[in-house]
């Protein structure tokens, strides 16, 4: 349990200084994370990057998972970038959930859409329930993860990457994804 907490609390930490940004230093973060995450995912699996190349857009969030015997929560944020324009929509998300669950997990999700309905539909409404079996132990660059969800975003391919943490998991959990005011106002 204290591995847990300290867990916990060197997240919170890190994730501090990022209040003090301006929204421009924010979008550049979430720019950059994306580009790494994907490129992650690129090397792991080449085929995908076809697969969104021929999408009709994608999506790079970043989230931190908390699972506290039965109850976990989560947040973060993220791009959506729709393939046509080149828009960027910068978004938030927030997770809670119920299930049996320990462990703090620093995860990536690709959302590839692959058809304009769904990105649409995402970009303006952005929920998605899922059930989750998970477990993960990850510590920089070594460790393993082994991950199940099941989604009903119709229409798009998700992934999910572990960069850190500790979880064993059986949730059913809601993510709620919206529009960030205050990230889409280019001042």
């Amino acid at each position: 349990m204290t591995r847990l907490l300290s867990t916990l609390m060197c997240a919170l930490l890190l994730a501090l200084p990022a209040f003090a940004d301006s929204n421009a230093e924010k979008r550049t973060k979430i720019d950059k994370e994306a580009e790494r995450t994907l490129e992650r995912l690129y090397k792991e699996q080449p085929e995908v990057r076809e697969m969104i190349s021929k999408a009709e857009g994608y999506g790079v969030f970043s989230n931190i998972g908390v699972n506290v015997i039965f109850v976990s929560g989560g947040g973060g944020n993220g791009v959506v970038v729709d393939n046509d324009s080149g828009e960027r929509t910068y978004m938030n998300m927030g997770s809670a959930g119920v299930g049996l669950g320990l462990g703090v997990k620093d995860f990536r999700g690709v959302f590839v859409f692959h058809s304009r309905k769904t990105l649409d539909n995402f970009i303006e409404y952005g929920w998605d329930f899922s059930a989750q079996a998970d477990a993960a132990a990850k510590s920089s660059d070594k460790g393993g993860e082994g991950s199940v969800a099941g989604t009903i975003v119709d229409g798009a391919t998700i992934y999910q990457l572990t960069e850190n943490g500790l979880a064993l998991q059986a949730t059913l959990q809601g993510t709620k994804y919206w529009k960030s005011k205050k990230l889409n106002t280019y001042e």
